[in-house]
């Protein structure tokens, strides 16, 4: 189907070189577009993720820009949560509009953060120093950088039952939280974000199929080849890209959306 692939394609795009996939804006795609308002839009925007990331994430540590020890610790926290995620979408959110009303909190969060969100223009390889359980020491652009393991499982523990409800495998969510919670360059953690949110959601289409809400393999696929395509091309580009530019315009995109589904809620 050319609409999903293309849509899919543009997404990727613009939201790969901030280590997202841009699934949180192909949920309202599905719903406001081709009116898929079950949980089985959730399982079709995982599978999109699953076939959308491998080629950015390559691109990533190919590259030097890739932090394993940080994309454990965020599979470690995302799986248990995206479980609890999928129950809360099936259950008490299974009214679409309570559902919308849910998306449209999630995404006025998000545009937000985007919006008034500050990152400095570094660029540069890491380079792990130190890893162990309670402490990962790495340097990148001449500074060095530390986050405990721990405390980010916790807290993709946390993000993943939200991501899970909303229909996306979490990186969207723990972007901004790595950058802003525990100081880290969105730059150095775009890859292993795209890792945790891969893994998230392969355990995600899981947890849905078993409640018996398996993806459209339809769309999915068209928009997981959509997707692959443009984040492939985005991760490439993104030393390249003028990110306050960019992040100003998808979070204008983002709290359209999101005012879009208040009002529908509200009236």
């Amino acid at each position: 189907m050319p609409l999903p692939f293309i849509a899919a394609f543009v997404i990727g795009l613009i939201c790969s070189p901030a280590g997202v996939t841009g699934a949180f804006l192909l949920l309202p795609f599905q719903i406001s577009v081709l009116g898929v308002t079950s949980p089985v839009a959730n399982s079709t925007n995982l599978l999109y993720n699953v076939m959308s990331i491998p080629g950015g994430a390559f691109n990533f540590w190919r590259e030097r820009r890739f932090i394993s020890s940080l994309a454990a610790s965020l599979v470690t926290g995302f799986l248990p949560g995206i479980y609890l995620g999928s129950l809360v979408r099936v259950t008490l959110l299974s009214n679409v509009k309570i559902f919308k009303l849910f998306v449209a909190l999630v995404l006025l969060y998000l545009g937000l953060r985007l919006l008034f969100s500050k990152s400095k223009r570094i660029e540069g390889d890491v380079m792990v120093l130190k890893a162990s359980a309670t402490k990962v020491e790495f340097k990148f652009a001449e500074s060095n950088f530390t986050f405990s393991p721990v405390v980010v499982a916790l807290t993709s523990f946390v993000i993943g039952i939200v991501a899970s409800a909303y229909g996306i495998g979490g990186g969207a969510l723990m972007a901004p939280m790595l950058v802003s919670l525990f100081g880290l360059p969105i730059k150095a953690i775009a890859g292993a974000n795209l890792i945790g949110t891969f893994a998230a959601s392969v355990f995600g289409i899981a947890s849905y199929t078993s409640l018996g809400y398996p993806p459209d393999f339809t769309n999915g696929v068209a928009m997981g080849m959509g997707g692959a395509l443009g984040i492939f091309i985005g991760s490439k580009l993104q030393r390249r890209i003028e990110e306050r530019k960019l992040r100003i315009l998808l979070s204008f995109l983002i709290l359209g959306i999101s005012v879009k589904y208040i009002t529908e809620w509200l009236t």
